[in-house]
């Protein structure tokens, strides 16, 4: 299957290096480019998106907004968004994984870590590392009261924890430690695709798109609680 990508930036010259790089691969292609957030939007829609790489600062619409506006949309449910930074710790990241985006990346980024986090993305996991996790998300998180206002299917998220299992919860503290499914099958001496199984179970009862999502809702819910170095 052929990752169908949408580049989304204001500097024509990223998105060029950007499209090369892509389409220098098999298993993926970019198939449109936006300048701003409204023609991401609309591209996604009209080429059939599997994942955005969308920059959070653009002119009229901006990165936010456009993952907003596709994370809302029912028919777009299996588009992923990768937010593209210039600066790695950016309130503007948190509220993007807040609206559903899958994680960010640095525009410093090695070729090969692009392409990882597109691959990663469309297969529904987050590009957040232990690092992002405990550094940015903690962070930006305990500076709130919680849940973010405009994004309310949060709070809903938030509150449905007690539907989870013992065993649900316990994955999910892991999941926002930044453990992947390997790790935490070790840690719990359980196979891997147990642990996928509590991890889906988890989504659907917390009505989150992926993994990314999920630790968001831990660290709002109070479930996991930021650690000061």
């Amino acid at each position: 299957m052929t990752i169908r990508v949408v580049l989304a930036d204001d500097q024509a010259l990223l998105r060029s290096a950007f499209k090369v790089l892509v389409n220098s691969e098999p298993d993926m292609e970019v198939v449109g480019e936006a300048a701003d957030g409204a023609q991401a939007v609309a591209l996604a829609r009209s080429e059939r998106a599997d994942v955005v790489l969308m920059d959070i600062r653009m002119p009229g619409t901006d990165g936010l907004a456009a993952t907003r506006a596709i994370t809302a949309d029912p028919a777009l449910s299996h588009v992923r968004i990768v937010m593209l930074t210039t600066f790695e710790v950016d309130e503007y990241v948190v509220q993007s994984l807040r609206a559903g985006a899958s994680g960010f990346l640095g525009k410093g980024a090695e070729p090969e870590e692009l392409l990882g986090a597109i691959r990663i993305a469309h297969a529904g996991e987050a590009l957040l590392s232990p690092v992002a996790t405990k550094g940015l998300i903690a962070s930006f998180l305990a500076q709130g009261t919680g849940t973010d206002p405009a994004d309310p299917a949060g709070g809903a998220r938030a509150g449905r924890l007690g539907a989870l299992t013992a065993r649900e919860r316990e994955v999910l503290v892991l999941v926002a430690g930044g453990l992947s499914n390997d790790e935490i099958a070790d840690r719990l001496d359980v196979s891997p695709l147990t642990v996928k199984t509590h991890v889906n179970r988890a989504m659907a009862k917390l009505g989150a798109r992926d993994r990314a999502q999920l630790v968001v809702t831990a660290y709002e819910s109070g479930l996991v609680r930021p650690r000061v170095d």
